[in-house]
Order: C-alpha cells, then sequence, then structure tokens
C-alpha cells in the first residue's frame, strides 16, 4: 500500500479493502503419470498467460564434501540444449514466443519455470520435457558453465563487504552436516569435477518420479492433460534417489568464529541457533517469535539496538526453516566504535525478556495481524501460487496445506511464542560469527 493517493477518502476506503481482504482457497488438480511425475494443475483466468513450474527434489544437501555446487551447476546447464533443442536454444525459443524464464537452487530443491503467452504453453512444456529427458551433458556445456558459475562466484565474493556471510553463518551453524556449505558451491569443486560425476549426479536426481510439473494459468485443462501426457507420459522413471540420514549433532557448548576481511566497513555480529524443519509447528511459532523482535522499526531488537542504545546501524532476526533441520538467527552492524559484548549482551537480554514474560497481547495481535495480511497477498501472483502447490506436494506430501497452512499460523499462541524461545534459544546452542575490522596499518 504504498502508491500516494491524493484524496484522504480514496486512501481510507483503500486501506479498509486491504484490510479486509481474506484468503482465498487455491482451487488445483492434482494427479500423477505411470512414471512417477507429479501433476498439478491450477486455472487462472487474470490473463491470456500460462506458467509451468518444475520442482526437483534435490539440492545442495545432496551433495558431498569436495564435489559441492552440482545443483547449481545443474541450474545453469539445463538452458544449454537438449537432444532435440540446440545449443543455447532455449532462451531463444522462449523469449521469441513472448516469454520469461529463470531457475533457482536452494539447499533442498531446483526449480525452473517458463511463463508464456497461452497460445504458447505447448512450447513451454515440450522445452521442459525435453529438458528432463534428453538433457546434453557433454564437454562444451560442461566448461561453458564452469565459466559461467565461476564468474558468478567472483561476483559474490571478491570486493563485496559481507559477501561470505552466508557462507560463514551456515557452516558455523550446521558444521558437519550437508546445511554447511552454501548451494553456489566451492569453486575448487565444480572445477575438479568429472563429466562423468555431472552426468552420475544427473541421471540420480533428474528424474520424472523426482519432479513435480505444476502448470497454472488461462488453461484449456483437457488440452493441457494431452500435451503433458504426450511429451512426458513416456519418458522412463528412474530409481528412487537413495537419501542419506542427515543427523544434526546435539550441541553441548556455543560455536564462535571470527572473520577477517578487508572489505568489511564496520562489525557485525551475527547470532544463531539451530531449530526444527519447517514440518514441525514449532516453526510457525519461531516465525513469530522473530517478527516480534525485529519486524518494523517498533520492534524489540530495532528499538533497543538502533533507536534507544545507538549501538547498530542495522537490527534483525529471521528464521530459516529447511527440510531436515532449521535455524534462528539474529543479525547487527554495530555502529563505529561498538564492542561485540555489547550487542551480545543487548540480544542476550530480549531474548531472556521473552523467555520469562512472554510477549505482550498488542506484540502478539500486531504480529498475527500483519502475518495474515502478508500470507494471503502472497498467494496473489500465479508464481507464488504455483511455486507453493510444488513445495506442499514433494516435500510435504500435503498439497491441500496450500489452503491450510494460514490457519497453523492463526493457531499459534503466545505461549507457544514464549515455549519455542525457551526451547530453542538456549546458551549452549548459540553460534557467533563476529566480522572485525581490519587494522588499516596492520
Amino acid at each position: 500500500m504504498t502508491k500516494r493517493l491524493t484524496l484522504l477518502v480514496l486512501f481510507f476506503l483503500f486501506a479498509v479493502g486491504a484490510q479486509a481482504q481474506e484468503f482465498t482457497p487455491i482451487q488445483y488438480e492434482e494427479y500423477k503419470l505411470d512414471n512417477g511425475l507429479t501433476v498439478i494443475l491450477h486455472t487462472d483466468r487474470t490473463a491470456p498467460t500460462a506458467m509451468t513450474y518444475v520442482l526437483y527434489r534435490v539440492g545442495s544437501k545432496d551433495e558431498v564434501t569436495g564435489r559441492t555446487g552440482f545443483a547449481h551447476f545443474f541450474e545453469h546447464l539445463m538452458f544449454e540444449g537438449t537432444k532435440n533443442i540446440k545449443r543455447g536454444q532455449i532462451d531463444k525459443l522462449v523469449t521469441a514466443a513472448g516469454g520469461v524464464l529463470n531457475a533457482s537452487t536452494s539447499f533442498d530443491q531446483t526449480d525452473y519455470f517458463f511463463k508464456v503467452p497461452i497460445n504458447q504453453l505447448e512450447l513451454a512444456l515440450w522445452i521442459e520435457s525435453e529438458r528432463m529427458a534428453h538433457l546434453v551433458v557433454d564437454s562444451q556445456g560442461v566448461e561453458t558453465q564452469r565459466k559461467v558459475v565461476k564468474e558468478e562466484l567472483k561476483q559474490r565474493y571478491e570486493g563485496r563487504p559481507f559477501g561470505t556471510l552466508g557462507d560463514n553463518l551456515f557452516k558455523n551453524t550446521f558444521k558437519g552436516t550437508p546445511y554447511e556449505w552454501m548451494p553456489i558451491g566451492v569453486a575448487q569443486d565444480i572445477n575438479s569435477a568429472s563429466i562423468q560425476e555431472f552426468l552420475e549426479f544427473h541421471e540420480k536426481y533428474y528424474l520424472p518420479n523426482n519432479a513435480c510439473l505444476v502448470v497454472g494459468g488461462d488453461l484449456d485443462v483437457d488440452q493441457t492433460k494431452q500435451w503433458i501426457k504426450k511429451y512426458f507420459g513416456s519418458i522412463p522413471a528412474g530409481n528412487n534417489p537413495e537419501r542419506r540420514t542427515i543427523v544434526i549433532p546435539k550441541q553441548t557448548e556455543p560455536r564462535e568464529l571470527i572473520v577477517e576481511e578487508a572489505v568489511t566497513p564496520l562489525p557485525a555480529y551475527i547470532e544463531s541457533y539451530v531449530t526444527v524443519d519447517y514440518r514441525n509447528d514449532d516453526a510457525y511459532a519461531l516465525e513469530l517469535l522473530g517478527n516480534v523482535l525485529s519486524s518494523g522499526k517498533s520492534s524489540r531488537l530495532y528499538q533497543r539496538l538502533v533507536d534507544n542504545e545507538q549501538l547498530a546501524l542495522q537490527a534483525s532476526s529471521f528464521g530459516m526453516p529447511l527440510d531436515k533441520a532449521g535455524m534462528f538467527a539474529f543479525f547487527s552492524i554495530a555502529n563505529a566504535g561498538v564492542e561485540f559484548a555489547q550487542i551480545e549482551t543487548a540480544i542476550k537480554e530480549e531474548i531472556a525478556k521473552v523467555q520469562r514474560d512472554g510477549v505482550t497481547e498488542e506484540e502478539f495481535n500486531k504480529v498475527r495481524n500483519a502475518k495474515e495480511t502478508s500470507f494471503t497477498r502472497s498467494f496473489l501472483s500465479l508464481d507464488s501460487k504455483l511455486r507453493n502447490l510444488a513445495a506442499y506436494s514433494l516435500f510435504y506430501g500435503q498439497t491441500d496445506l496450500v489452503n491450510k497452512e494460514l490457519e497453523k499460523y492463526m493457531s499459534v499462541t503466545r505461549d507457544d511464542i514464549k515455549r519455542v524461545a525457551n526451547t530453542y534459544l538456549r546458551p549452549e546452542r548459540k553460534n557467533v560469527v563476529k566480522y572485525v575490522v581490519m587494522d588499516k596499518n596492520s
């Protein structure tokens, strides 16, 4: 609601309308092909467009030490070419059809999407099926993408203040687990990997029975089903990927990591705790706890660290539930001359207040209402609907949770928020990363 309106009455009406907006359940149809591919269809008549979204259950946690970055590498390689699409033509075919395309990789998944005019939906489905069935993994494509990924790594890290923050945060928090490296991987791992290793990784994970295809938009449902059967139905299933058991070691004492980099302009303090995976109901209470502590300038951390005591330029907290674990973290950039101990003490005291007294009724209602509004708005876009449908199906095994998850947030109580603060934000579970400013004269 950032647009300025000239007349106050219009602003008032707009504000009331936004607050009254309720979540509209998402209608969808879900089925499986004989090869195990999960298919979800969602009709949206808002515009004469369509979107295909393919989610593969493979991310950086499925890699091994010394061979990281493979899932992210395939995010790039899947745009190279296939048996029936010449190298470099995928982008051109989609853009020439008036569409857009992209992909992303995280710790637990890799996804790809096309958004096209509705009369180009068949093209999008054919290209996506080609990538699933006939991706070309050869020396030319691999070497091309090695260069691309190395350049991406260079841009991410070289000369960027706090560019390594994610690496150090996850390395310190999830030490000894496959969550300790970032999805982008390590340059030397990609450099030293053989084509055969890439082929084996692709053959293991990029299978119809390890994927979910969601198609949404101004669909002719019967025609869409025919195209899906035509292009995806004959792709053979593979063996269901064997997945190692990921055990998060019990932490009995805090850990600390000191980072010295020439590009660090001001001290940064990051404090993290291992929590729960996203299927655990405590993840909802932890998210609301984070909102109480740091959502907006009236939040506890911002008021304490930034406004009142002026210890930091920035203060925030965030949660990140994952497939096999989760993390809750605090992040602050200190003002010049402020000691880390001052930041650490302030955060410790704010945690202790919640653990002892809980949150106020006013704070609780504020974050609860804000979550209801943000959740509803997040499902206004076709992109968001398709992404969530795929995730709830492939990772939760409960596609209908897309229409029920708001209830989980709304069922969180003040006692739940107090309980999770006491359960997970314990001193022996604390992990600290400190970015120190190097002495320019040393």
